[in-house]
């Protein structure tokens, strides 16, 4: 049986790397640094400024870095979503990562912050009244602190007197988290399950300002 050619766009990324060896450009190695010493998401714009490269030599840095890393099998990939770039573990070993940093959030934010987080993740899109309701107490303050933290962010208003806004987690909760999509959170309990039921039909019934 005659073996399958390897595509061509495989090859050549091979070949290109092969030509290079280990040794990244200079550009390339100008932009692995500010995305290691950054430790966040950056933007395109922000790192044409940070970086002083042209607009065709930054994407050709980017393209040569991340075929680096996926071709040599690094602990880390390069995220190129929606417009900014960043280091994240490989997607084989997330699994292996997550007890250790699944959570690293928890040494930043407060018990009241985590737990105003955790009620919006789970019960999203929702008020700041229902997140009031559901704690027992005000969280102006935490649900302010996690909208400057870009953990929550404003996806709506809710169709009631006095629109209200309506939150939602971001991108950056699911980086934090080590979660591809809010399907992955885990399961909550029965008795947390009640309590998040109990408190839709409460505020089902309410009109809500902000």
């Amino acid at each position: 049986m005659a073996k399958r050619k390897p595509k061509k766009r495989v090859v050549e990324k091979q070949d290109k790397i092969e030509q290079k060896g280990y040794i990244l450009s200079k550009e390339a190695r100008i932009i692995e640094t500010i995305l290691f010493l950054e430790n966040d998401s950056v933007s395109r714009d922000k790192l044409l400024t940070m970086s002083l490269l042209e607009p065709d030599d930054l994407d050709n840095a980017i393209e040569e870095l991340k075929e680096h890393l996926d071709l040599f099998m690094h602990g880390i990939s390069l995220s190129t979503k929606h417009g900014r770039y960043q280091f994240l573990p490989s997607g084989d070993l997330h699994e292996e990562l997550r007890t250790c940093y699944g959570k690293k959030v928890d040494r930043r934010l407060s018990r009241a912050a985590l737990e105003t987080l955790s009620i919006v993740a789970y019960s999203q899109p929702i008020t700041r009244r229902e997140i009031d309701n559901i704690r027992g107490v005000s969280s102006d303050t935490i649900v302010r602190l996690l909208r400057e933290r870009e953990y929550i962010k404003v996806i709506g208003r809710k169709d009631v007197p006095g629109h209200p806004c309506l939150y939602g987690t971001s991108r950056k909760f699911l980086l934090e988290f080590n979660l591809r999509s809010i399907a992955q959170l885990p399961k909550l309990s029965e008795i947390d399950q009640e309590r998040f039921e109990d408190e839709d039909r409460t505020n089902s019934g309410e009109e809500n300002s902000e």
